[in-house]
């Protein structure tokens, strides 16, 4: 039988003109066998530090009072096997000619998405992609994204890639890991350092992951894996 797996995907700063250079989107993916116990061990997590489990885990909720509970995170994610996580930093969004290649900036999201995610997808396995909700328009574009995900593996009948979901990441543990990633990387690569939580989130990210987090690794690398995009002629 096919291995299956759960993909959720996030992103950060992803808006056209927020005032942010950098963007950030993020996949963490587990086997999906093991969705249901990562989700009880970061409710676990959220209930030894004295937190509802129903607390939302968010990289903007990061301050000096939580700072142990979300290194405790951060730690459970990298010491459990059956989590990994890939992000694509578009270094420069504010470079993007998007009427020169005949596109609108939510054409070009899906397009970094497809980036996203085309590494993480075997023709072997079977998986099923969970995306933020970003708006109330995303179905077209969703089912469009499925399409091409499919297409790309000659996956027609939908064996490969399942479905392509929209979910709240308010619902999902999985999904709030992968902000807390997310954000940890676009801090990195933004050059901040005004947040000393944020600071040493990242820190241990890099002590633990081994990275920068603002160069790419090799392509193969399946902890934490970052792709770095810079808009080249042609392809903005």
């Amino acid at each position: 039988m096919s291995q299956t797996y759960n993909i959720y995907c996030d992103e950060s700063c992803h808006l056209q003109r927020d005032q942010h250079k950098v963007m950030v989107l993020g996949a963490i993916w587990c086997p999906l066998e093991k969705t249901r116990e990562i989700a009880v061990r970061v409710r676990e997590k959220k209930i030894a530090h004295g937190l509802p489990p129903e607390f939302e885990i968010k990289w903007t909720k990061v301050s000096p009072a939580k700072l142990a509970f979300y290194q405790d995170v951060l730690d459970y994610f990298f010491d459990d096997d059956d989590l990994h996580f890939r992000s694509w930093v578009i270094a420069d969004k504010t470079q993007l000619q998007h009427a020169k290649f005949n596109q609108d900036h939510d054409t070009w999201y899906y397009k970094m998405m497809f980036g996203l995610l085309e590494p993480l997808l075997s023709p072997k396995s079977c998986y099923r992609i969970y995306l933020d909700q970003k708006d109330t328009r995303s179905a077209a574009k969703v089912r469009h994204l499925q399409e091409v995900l499919s297409n790309n593996l000659y996956d027609f009948d939908r064996k490969i890639i399942e479905w392509v979901q929209v979910i709240r990441s308010h619902d999902v543990e999985q999904m709030q890991l992968a902000d807390l990633l997310i954000g940890a990387i676009g801090y990195a690569n933004r050059g901040l350092n005004q947040n000393a939580a944020k600071n040493a989130l990242v820190a241990r990210m890099r002590e633990r992951s081994g990275y920068t987090l603002t160069r790419k690794t090799l392509l193969r690398e399946s902890k934490v894996n970052v792709f770095i995009w810079q808009p080249q002629e042609g392809t903005a």
